[in-house]
This record gives C-alpha cells, structure tokens and sequence, in this order.
C-alpha cells in the first residue's frame, strides 16, 4: 500500500458519488424532454379500391379501373403544447436535482458526522493515553517512596489500584476509535482494513465570523430543499399552463392523392384533395386536470412556505447549539485547563513531598482526567454543532 492510501480525506472522498449521481441523473431527466418536445407523428394510409376480380370482354386486365389513394395527415398543436411539455420537463429536471443536491448534503452531513466521532475517538485516546504515561510515571515515584519506606503499602496499593481506571479508559477510546472508524468506511463503502485506514485533521475549535442573520440570508440562498420547494411550485404554474393548452382544439389536417382509371376523361385520372378535422369539445375540455393543476400550485405554495420556516428554523437552532458549545469551550481554553494541569502537579509535588494527603492526590488526578476528557468532548460537540449549521445552511460556512 502507498504511504497516502488509506489517509481520507472527506470532501475528496465524497466528490465520485456526488458528480456520479448527478451525471446520470441529469441524462435521465434528459431523455425526459427529448421525448417531451417530440412532435405528434403523421399518418399515411394508402387505400386501394376497384380492382376487378373477373375478366371483362375476354380480356383479363385487373387493375384497369383501380382506384389508387395515398393520404397523409398530420394532427397540428396549438396554444403552445409542444413548447410547455418541454418546459415542464426543464423544470422537472431542475426540481430533481435540486432533490439530488438535498440528498448530497444530508450524506455529507453524515459523512462529516462520522469523521468528527473518527476525529473525537482520536482525541480521547491521545488523552487517555497521556493520562496513563503520566500516572505510570507517578506510581514509579511513589515506588521508589515506597521502597524508601516514605509510604505505607496501603498507600502504594491505593495508587496501583487508581491506575485500573485509566487502563479502562484507554481501551474504551480504542473500542470507540474502531467502532467510528468502521462506520465511516461503511459511510465510504471502503473496502480498506480498519487498522490500515486513518483520518487527519486539526482537532481544535475557532469562532466563526458569521452572523446569525447572514445565516439565515445565506440559508434562503442555498437550501436545495427550499430551491427544490420553490422549483417546485414553478413546475405546478407550468402544468396548469399545459393543462389549459390541452383543454383546446386541435385540428388534424389530412392531403391526398387519387389515381382512378375508371374515369372516362383519361385527363382527369389524377386528382388531389385535401381536409381539416376539428373535434368539437363541448363536453371534455380537461376540467378534472385543470383544477386538478390549480390544487398543485396552492399544495406546492404552502410547501415551500414550510419549507423556509423550516431552514430558518434549523439555521436558528444549530446557531443556538453552537454558541452554547463555544461559550462552555471558552473558559476551558483559557482558565480550566492550566488550572487542573497546575492543580494536578502541584498536589503531586506535594504529596510526593509529605505536604498532601493520598486523597488529594487521587482527587487532583481524576479532577485533571475529567477536565480533559471534558474539553476533548466539547471540542467534539463544537464540530458536530458546526456540521449541524453546515447542514442547516446549505453550504459549508464553517470548517
């Protein structure tokens, strides 16, 4: 394997499936309106009458007085039916992928999902692992204490027990850093071995820039829901337009040709002739699909009305959730942790040193454990929350 394989990374991963599915949606919806502005095929009918079936005066010649007649006739639409089939096709075609482009964002969202619990699990391990380097480190002093006779063996054994909680740690962030790992090959419908496949990003958070307005403003912009919802409201006032052209007439106009050498005039053996055929519509005019069109376009008014309360709802939410998240981060970033990495070290000189209790040792080490775990979590929350306005808007607005 090459020393890039297996190393993913989520946009570049994603781009196959989406320009695949577009691609084959877009020639689908292609063939819709080739064959929606296709023009009604003319008729021919050849008719052939008069043949004699017996000999006349001795003479056999059975296709003397035959009557030879090829007709064609072609049925002409009006009020602009072709050019609205072909209209409401487009507009189909625009409203499926604007419902292809949904898709695509809610697999992305998805996709981004797994990588931050991918990105979460890493962390926690990194911590997990540290913990357990440094708490080694202090059982090794405290043995030398131990075996110096600085403190009793109960004491020791207090200690080594301590350390089953981060073994227990550590193996459940590498459970979790599996388990997220799978999903997201699954995700990736990669077929790479879990303990070859590895994602790298940076694991910290930054205040976003924008907004809560240009979010919302942003949102109306690029939902493809809201775009699919408006496009299809379009199509509706399209298809009542066709259902009002089909509710008219449309004449068939018919041109012929007759040989007929049973006239007696041998200059008037050919003739042409021609007709229009007009249906009278008095009683089917396309009502029922008429009003059936007008309901679609009120449904499909009310569908995109919900549809944009909901982005506005979902940008407003996801909003909310983010700034909760960072307004927890911030006291960890800039006073939490020194303080429990401060705590944590100095109760440990201490005790090493006689100056503290066993008990404010192994307070001060899960105090410092929590702290971390707690801060790697948040900064987990804080790109699900991200993913989450990300999702809500549209458009990726924050990284």
């Amino acid at each position: 394997m090459s020393p890039g394989r297996g190393i993913c990374s989520l946009p570049a991963a994603t781009d196959g499936y989406v320009c695949s599915g577009r691609v084959q949606l877009f020639n689908e919806s292609r063939a819709d309106e080739i064959t929606a502005y296709l023009r009604p095929n003319p008729d021919l009918t050849l008719l052939v009458d008069g043949t004699q079936i017996s000999p006349s005066a001795g003479i056999w010649r059975p296709f003397s007085g035959t009557l030879f007649s090829p007709s064609v006739s072609y049925l002409h639409e009006r009020k602009h039916k072709r050019e609205l089939r072909l209209l409401s096709a487009q507009k189909g075609t625009a409203v499926a992928i604007s419902a292809q482009a949904d898709l695509e964002r809610n697999l992305i969202f998805n996709l981004r999902d797994a990588f931050v619990r991918v990105l979460l699990a890493k962390a926690v391990l990194a911590v997990t692992r540290a913990n357990l380097d440094y708490y080694d480190e202090e059982i090794s002093i405290n043995r030398d204490r131990f075996n110096a006779g600085g403190i009793s063996r109960v004491d020791f054994q207090r200690l080594e027990i301590q350390r089953v909680q981060f073994e227990s740690d550590l193996q459940n962030a590498l459970v979790a850093l599996r388990t997220a790992k799978i999903d997201l090959l699954a995700l990736l419908d990669d077929k790479t071995p879990v303990e070859q496949f590895d994602v790298e990003e940076k694991f910290d958070y930054t205040e976003p820039v924008s907004t809560l307005p240009q979010l919302r403003a942003l949102a109306l912009q690029t939902r493809p829901d809201l775009k699919e919802a408006q496009q299809s409201l379009d199509k509706a006032r399209t298809d009542h337009q066709l259902s009002l052209a089909n509710g008219s007439t449309d004449p068939t106009f018919s041109g012929w040709w007759t040989h007929n050498g049973s006239f007696n005039n041998p200059v008037a053996n050919n003739t042409v002739g021609a007709s229009v055929s007009i249906p009278l519509r008095i009683f089917d005019r396309n009502q029922g699909d008429k009003l059936h069109t007008l309901l679609d376009i009120n449904r499909n008014q009310k569908l995109r009305d919900q549809a944009e309360v909901t982005a506005l709802h979902d940008v407003d939410s996801a909003y909310a959730t983010l700034q909760s998240t960072i307004a927890l981060l911030r006291p960890y970033k800039d006073k939490y942790l020194k303080e429990a990495s401060d705590i944590r070290d100095e109760v440990s000189y201490a005790y090493q040193h006689g100056g503290a209790s066993l008990l404010d040792f192994l307070d001060a080490q899960k105090s410092y454990r929590d702290t971390q775990l707690n801060y790697v979590n948040l900064v987990g929350s804080y790109f699900s929350a991200a993913n989450q306005v990300n999702l809500s808007v549209g458009s990726e607005v924050i990284r």
